[in-house]
Formats: C-alpha cells, sequence, structure tokens
C-alpha cells in the first residue's frame, strides 16, 4: 500500500469571464497540513475486493474519472475543498490498503475535514468505516454510528469465505461485535434477483432496515424519509455509502455489476439531499466506478452530481 502525492493536473475545465462563475476546478486545493476544516476529496484506487468478489475489474481507475467530471461543475458552495490525494493497493494486500485508508480518513476528521472518498471497489466501505471508529473510539461510551447504504447488493457475505467488495457490512458487524459497539445498517436499493436467501436471513438477524429497489419511487419517497428518520434518531453519526450499481444501468453502465432495475438518480439525490440535512453526516464514499464501461462518462457524471449535492451544505 502507498499514499500518492496529490496530483492537482485533473483539475482543469472551463472559464469563464462573468462573475460568480466559478468551478470546481478553481477552488479546489491540494490538502496541506494547515489546511483548514472543509470537504476533503480522497480517492481508494483499488478493486482488488472486486476481483475477489467476481465483479468486473476496472474501478481502481475511479477516482481519476469522477475528479475529472467534478472539475467542470459549477461552485456552489462557501467553505473550501481539498484534495487529498489517492491510497492505492500493492498486489492483493487489500486489508493493508483499508486500514490506510481508516487512519487517513481518521487524520481528516481530527483536523475537521468532511472526507469524501471517491472509489474503487465498494470494499471502501470497511476502510470508510474504520476511519470514522478511529476517530470516534476514545468517546467515553460506544459511539452509534448509523451507516446507510445505497446499493443493489447487502455486501454481507460472509467474510470467513474471503474478504472482498461483498463482505464490508459483515467485516463492519464483526468489528462493532468485537468493540461492543451497536451495529446500525440501512440498505436502500436492494435488488432481490441479485441477494441469495441467505442474506436476506442475514440482514434480518442483523436488524437492517432494508427497502428493495421497486419500493423506492416518487409517490413513496415520504414513507422512506419517515422510515430513514426512525433510523437516524437512534445514531449519534452518520456514514453514508453510495454504490453506483444502485443506479439503473441505463444511467450508470459503467459500474462492477450493473443494475437491470436500480433507482433512479433524481431520487437517489432526493434522499441523500434530506440525509445530509440531518446535521449528522461524518464521512461518505462513493464506490464502483468502473471506467471501462462507462458510455458518455455517464456514471461518473452521475457520481460528480451525488458529490455536488454533499458539499452544499457540508
Amino acid at each position: 500500500m502507498k499514499t500518492d502525492d496529490v496530483d492537482m493536473r485533473v483539475w482543469k475545465g472551463r472559464i469563464d469571464q462573468e462573475p460568480d462563475s466559478t468551478r470546481w476546478h478553481q477552488v479546489i486545493q491540494p490538502l496541506a497540513d494547515d489546511s483548514q476544516g472543509g470537504v476533503a476529496l480522497i480517492g481508494f484506487s483499488v478493486d482488488v475486493g472486486v476481483k475477489r468478489n467476481q465483479g468486473r475489474p476496472g474501478a481502481a481507475a475511479g477516482p481519476v474519472e469522477i475528479r475529472s467530471a467534478l472539475a467542470n461543475l459549477a461552485w456552489h458552495r462557501e467553505g473550501p475543498v481539498f484534495d487529498a490525494g489517492n491510497v492505492t493497493c500493492d498486489r492483493d494486500a487489500l486489508d493493508i490498503a483499508q486500514h490506510a485508508l481508516g487512519a487517513r480518513i481518521g487524520a481528516l476528521l481530527d483536523a475537521n475535514h468532511f472526507p469524501i472518498v471517491l472509489g474503487g471497489g465498494h470494499e471502501v466501505a470497511f476502510g470508510s468505516w474504520l476511519g470514522l471508529a478511529r476517530h470516534l473510539e476514545a468517546h467515553a461510551s460506544p459511539p452509534r454510528i448509523g451507516i446507510i447504504n445505497f446499493d443493489a447488493h447487502f455486501d454481507l457475505r460472509d467474510p470467513r469465505q474471503g474478504v472482498s467488495s461483498g463482505t464490508p457490512f459483515s467485516q463492519i458487524a464483526l468489528q462493532c461485535h468485537e468493540r461492543g459497539w451497536p451495529f446500525l445498517y440501512a440498505c436502500l436499493g436492494i435488488s432481490r434477483a441479485s441477494n441469495t436467501r441467505i442474506l436476506f436471513e442475514r440482514a434480518a438477524q442483523l436488524d437492517v432496515l432494508v427497502r428493495e429497489d421497486h419500493e423506492i419511487h416518487p409517490t413513496n419517497l415520504d414513507m422512506i424519509k419517515r422510515d430513514l428518520d426512525a433510523f437516524i434518531a437512534d445514531c449519534d453519526h452518520l456514514y453514508l455509502t453510495i454504490d453506483l450499481d444502485v443506479l439503473p444501468a441505463a444511467e450508470a453502465p459503467g459500474v462492477s455489476a450493473p443494475a437491470a432495475h436500480g433507482v433512479s438518480l433524481p431520487l437517489i439525490e432526493n434522499l441523500i439531499r434530506w440525509i445530509r440535512d440531518r446535521g449528522k453526516l461524518r464521512v461518505a464514499d462513493i464506490a464502483e466506478l468502473n471506467p471501462n464501461f462507462d458510455i458518455d462518462g455517464r456514471t461518473a457524471k452521475a457520481a460528480a452530481r451525488l458529490i455536488h449535492h454533499l458539499t452544499l451544505n457540508a
């Protein structure tokens, strides 16, 4: 594992001459030790877990493409934003890379930043959670960390069969058990066709809040929000993770496992803005962008829009 130096060359785009026409590439700065608290983007250029999970490899190149899609978006924030570089993986050393990501995220949180991790396979989730746990573990009482995952898959496979992009939330559940912390997990966008019976049984055993893809539609959003409101009320801190395969394949072709049904981008955006405004969000990540299959950059652009919404009030 190594952490790459920040490469700002990807941050380029249109420059307008009119006032108040700033774009991301004109504002973002490389992270420094003395940077004031702001949004900090860190790449997880790893897809070892995807390969182990028999998905389509290529997500290791995702962070560069997300940055490129973000670069030309209009800037509507007041606070600063920083590029904190990438965590990569030497050969097959996934565990080392995940713990390195956790250390980096913990340090960013300690410095009062809001970390957004750019994936990379969904094995990123274990590293993101480790970072928040590291930041909170000194608290006197066990932290109540709520995980909200937008995903077509539970990613609750048994890690004893091998750690992969399909195991991060089982790994987190085990960590919570060992630490005596509650495991609070909500998974929205689940495809029943893509998750076996044992995974639904495991989710029930762990008391996971589950909403399937067909349940999330415009007439049902208020009920979904009420469900999430009850979930969030029981949490002190939120970790939001978005697997881009929650989107329909037509909207997100560039993922490791495209969704036949999915949940449309406008609905995901609506729910993400609502979660953002609850005031408990500490860490977020975007996973599974695979540029090898991304027609017209659709998936990268969707990822960039999601980050745009996440950062408006961060």
